[in-house]
């Protein structure tokens, strides 16, 4: 069922404010207004929920383009907003059909926060011996992977897409509180959006460093993330020559600016950095920027339709992509592959939610995956997805 209002300190977990993007001066002084909870069960526009909820609590976002009015005595800080990939898959016009294997966890959630005596307190570091993961158990074997990357080159032969990303999912049993182990995977080098998001009965732990989204002084940014190589000399040396990444992530360039120019002005779209390489834990990664300047009367949710789901974790063309992935992945993608960060008035920063772990009242979950385009060998792109999801778990674990 959908919640609105604030949680009470029985259920709301006494930490600091962690929400990815969130102003790291106001963090440890935030409070909690109001809180939206949303499932597709529950029917209606997740986009429109969203803008219309920030409205009623103090954060008008219906048009982008107005400056940020001066915080008065009363008002609220911002909010952090989480969109699943069920979520953004919604907004595109299509229903995911595979089981969500971590379904405790909503669609949508949107938490308003006011300055004020927050009385939380950092998470402590538990009793040594207190925290136990289990063995990871994955939603497909590493055949069923290279089967389903070999599906889609065949796909794409016959012409029903130009590139699809693929993403498997995999769950382990716990003991303890699981906060302290999403909390550290924040710490992960290069994760822009690292944080926790929490609620009754989950918590989600973020260390992704790629941006969806970003509104910033009336304009659009997007920085899409496309090829993965260790992050060795050799690595990133094969990265700058493989023309196979650089194919596979121009075509994501391309849609992304398809997708920004549904809400920015005409003509504005660009590209202000092409294929730089950056580093994510031990990876190198080709990211690029694409900004744009906003459309007059541009909201939240008209925003968060045009770029929902993000182009990197679908493929292109992005709803024939989305056909694909939900034939081939045994499980939802849950919390991953979504959106999640901070909003405010004259400020959107939604990282997608790449390199994401969540926690139900059972199990830890992880996603991982990686664009297949007629070039990929399923058995490097098994062993990519591997390497990706690795500091994740590692971090999990403690280690």
């Amino acid at each position: 069922m959908r919640k609105i209002g604030p949680y009470g300190v029985e259920t709301l977990p006494q930490v600091l404010v962690d929400a990815p993007s969130a102003p790291a001066g106001c963090r440890a002084g935030l409070s909690e207004r109001a809180r939206l909870q949303w499932r597709r069960a529950d029917g209606g526009d997740p986009a429109a929920l969203a803008e219309d909820f920030l409205a009623a609590h103090g954060l008008p976002l219906h048009d982008l383009t107005r400056p940020a009015p001066a915080h008065g005595g009363s008002a609220a800080c911002g909010a952090a907003v989480y969109l699943s990939a069920t979520a953004g898959a919604l907004l595109a016009g299509v229903t995911p059909g595979a089981p969500d294997p971590a379904p405790a966890l909503p669609d949508l959630v949107v938490v308003v926060y006011d300055h004020g005596d927050a009385r939380r307190t950092p998470i402590p570091a538990p009793p040594r011996g207190d925290w136990w993961l289990g063995p990871w158990a994955e939603s497909w074997t590493p055949g069923q992977h290279a089967a389903a990357v070999d599906a889609v080159r065949a796909a794409i032969g016959r012409g029903d897409v130009y590139q699809t990303n693929l993403v498997g999912h995999a769950a382990a049993r716990y003991t303890g509180d699981p906060l302290p182990a999403l909390t550290r995977l924040r710490a992960l080098p290069g994760a822009r959006y690292g944080g926790v998001l929490t609620g009754d009965g989950w918590a989600i732990g973020c260390a992704s460093p790629e941006t969806l989204v970003e509104v910033t002084d009336g304009r659009l940014i997007t920085r899409p993330i496309k090829g993965t190589r260790p992050a060795t000399a050799a690595g990133r040396a094969e990265l700058l020559a493989s023309a196979k990444e650089r194919a596979e992530h121009i075509m994501i360039v391309d849609l992304e600016r398809n997708d920004l120019a549904r809400v920015a002005a005409t003509g504005s779209v660009r590209v202000d950095e092409l294929f730089a390489v950056r580093q994510w834990c031990q990876l190198w990664q080709a990211e690029s920027t694409v900004s744009a300047a906003v459309a007059d009367g541009l909201g939240l949710a008209d925003l968060l339709r045009a770029i929902c789901p993000g182009g990197s974790v679908t493929g292109a063309p992005k709803l024939a992509a989305l056909a694909q992935i939900d034939a081939l992945e045994p499980v939802g993608r849950g919390a991953s592959m979504g959106a999640l960060g901070w909003v405010a008035p004259g400020r959107v920063d939604l990282g997608l939610t790449i390199r994401t772990a969540a926690a139900d009242g059972e199990k830890l979950h992880t996603w991982a995956g990686g664009g297949i385009t007629w070039d990929s060998d399923a058995h490097a792109e098994v062993a990519e997805a591997a390497a990706k999801t690795a500091p994740v778990r590692a971090a999990l674990a403690g280690r």
